[in-house]
């Protein structure tokens, strides 16, 4: 059943969306990214086609299998829409300019859901229309398949920007850490030398000294560290 909203700027109907069918909510991966999340939108597309034109054929288990293909696909799609709520000002708009622009691949997105849908329906039923349903939903994937390639590219190109952005924090953090321990040698190397003049009297002083070059030594070690770990993690993404 394709289920109908009001736009916010027109006040008319917004494009349907295939509402996703009762039974307990699917279950999404927490642990998958964005742009994984997007990616996997496309390989279910795929699938779901299979399915249904198997299901089409007599097939019930496809049947089914189509269904809960659909309901993690509208899931997952819901949860890719809504992600704006979460994100800086900047990288939200590109992900509602990538859905809901004027050029946005939202509206392209829920045909095909619907379409699936009201193929399965057709099919449920025995309906001698599910040839000219398969037929459209066939003929759609193409655009469906270009629709959720572009908006796996944005999700690519906002979660690169963020890593720049924090990869440039983690230089500004080591650079400035690196600093203080530049400035804590220049103590530790003047203490030692305030304690060798002081002789018998400055043995304690000396071994703070001590303690203090050795700290800061192995901060200089955390922090190359830090700097390697950020170029691999860099030339990952």
């Amino acid at each position: 059943m394709a289920a109908h909203s009001l736009s916010p700027r027109s006040g008319m109907p917004a494009s349907p969306t295939y509402a996703a069918p009762a039974g307990p909510a699917p279950s999404l991966d927490a642990g998958m990214s964005l742009v994984n999340l997007a990616a996997r939108q496309r390989m279910l597309s795929q699938r779901m086609v299979l399915q249904t034109v198997l299901a089409a054929g007599g097939s019930d288990l496809h049947l089914k299998a189509a269904r809960g293909t659909l309901a993690v696909f509208t899931a997952s799609q819901a949860q890719l829409v809504d992600t704006p709520r979460h994100l800086e000002p900047a990288d939200a708009e590109r992900i509602r300019q990538a859905y809901s622009g004027p050029n946005g691949v939202g509206a392209t997105i829920d045909a095909f859901a619907q379409q699936v849908g009201t193929a399965l329906d057709l099919t449920e039923r025995r309906s001698p229309r599910v040839e000219d349903a398969l037929t459209r939903l066939v003929e759609s994937t193409d655009a469906a398949l270009e629709a959720l390639n572009t908006a796996t590219t944005v999700f690519d190109q906002v979660g690169k920007a963020k890593s720049e952005t924090l990869m440039k924090e983690l230089a500004g953090i080591v650079a400035s850490i690196q600093t203080v321990a530049r400035e804590a040698k220049v103590v530790s190397f003047n203490a030692q030398v305030m304690a060798a003049r002081a002789g018998q009297h400055g043995r304690e002083f000396a071994v703070v000294a001590n303690v203090l070059s050795g700290i800061t030594n192995e901060i200089d070690g955390l922090s190359l560290q830090a700097v390697s770990l950020a170029g691999r993690s860099r030339s990952v993404a």
